[in-house]
């Protein structure tokens, strides 16, 4: 990382961050972050506005550098062929700039759409299924991932798979990504001790699994608001940590990872806005609805110790105590990608 260049190619940004009606605007923040010299962009797919397939199509034709990454898409939304064909045509379309990331989702999720839950067998078969499919390999298959009795793709593209990498909080899917896959993307809201640490026990599973240890990727996902006022601050940051922190059990895993006193999250969910809700909170309210009672039950340490806030230079400092802690790369989240020029600037130039 001797060279600015360097260090902004270790960095990417997502588009479309959180809930939006209108997914064009993701073209132009692409832009915007290709011409900052970010290295990748990302994408949280959305059922409604914010699907995968379309938007890696229309951003790949706007860019012409950026890696587009999935963050993340996940296997059992779609058929595996269906998958790979997606994955190869948007290699095809980019010049093998894209990136598929998965994730697990939690049960309820695919209770609610009728759909069986994502077991770690489900995630390695799935994901060596596709790898396979988008090799050209005539597919077989009857196991957890489900039954297949005979799958190819017809045609192929002149590109290579897109790497695999999996979204990961706690210790188990930590060793898997290490063990079977090509990277991982860890969780927003975890401190830079708490990426040092995951970053140390996928590299371990992958040392144990015999594989190269430099060739998983570790994505540290940041949360940014670099010179914003203290209300945009809010609906970016806290309004969006209310949304992981208040579903059971997964801000448990979150703060048991950052080793945090989890007393809070009773509180937080005790308050009346979130009485009754299941899921996320930004299924239900927008993050401006939020920003009160994330002000009042997110401990102010919480963010400041797991996102990047404050002044741009305070921002840019937080960003390199990921690097430093063993990221490979930075996916830059909350803030959209036209914000992100002075703190990148310091992140170059410190």
């Amino acid at each position: 990382m001797s060279t600015s260049g360097t260090v902004l190619d270790s960095m990417g940004a997502y588009v479309l961050p959180g809930r939006v009606p209108d997914p064009r605007a993701a073209v132009g923040q692409a832009r915007a972050a290709e011409h900052l010299g970010l290295g990748s962009v990302w994408l949280s797919e959305r059922w409604g506005t914010k699907d995968l397939g379309v938007l890696v199509g229309a951003i790949g034709q706007a860019t012409e550098h950026v890696r587009i990454g999935s963050g993340i898409t996940h296997f059992g939304v779609r058929h595996p062929l269906t998958l790979a064909s997606t994955a190869m045509t948007a290699q095809a379309l980019t010049g093998g700039r894209f990136v598929l990331g998965v994730g697990r989702s939690v049960a309820a999720t695919w209770r609610s759409v009728g759909l069986p839950a994502v077991t770690n067998a489900v995630l390695v078969d799935t994901a060596d299924i596709v790898r396979r499919l988008c090799l050209g390999e005539k597919v077989s298959y009857d196991g957890p991932a489900g039954s297949f009795p005979k799958m190819r793709l017809g045609d192929l593209p002149d590109a290579p798979p897109p790497p695999i990498v999996l979204a990961a909080i706690g210790p188990k899917s930590l060793e898997l990504a290490g063990r079977h896959f090509d990277g991982v993307l860890l969780h927003p809201f975890l401190t830079p001790e708490a990426v040092g640490r995951s970053a140390e026990r996928v590299r371990k599973a992958a040392v144990d699994a015999g594989r190269d240890p430099s060739a998983v990727r570790v994505y540290a996902t940041v949360v940014s608001a670099p010179d914003l006022t203290a209300e945009e601050e809010g609906a970016v940051v806290a309004a969006r940590a209310v949304t992981y922190f208040q579903i059971p059990g997964f801000g448990e895993n979150l703060v048991s990872v950052n080793g945090w006193d989890a007393a809070p999250l009773d509180t937080l969910r005790a308050h009346p806005m979130f009485s009754g809700i299941r899921g996320a909170a930004d299924h239900h309210y927008t993050r401006h609805q939020l920003v009160d009672v994330a002000r009042e039950l997110i401990p102010r340490a919480w963010i400041e110790s797991s996102a990047a806030v404050g002044t741009a230079g305070a921002c840019a400092a937080q960003l390199r105590a990921y690097l430093a802690a063993g990221a490979d790369e930075i996916a830059l989240h909350g803030a959209t990608p036209e914000l992100l020029g002075p703190m990148l600037q310091h992140v170059t130039h410190p």
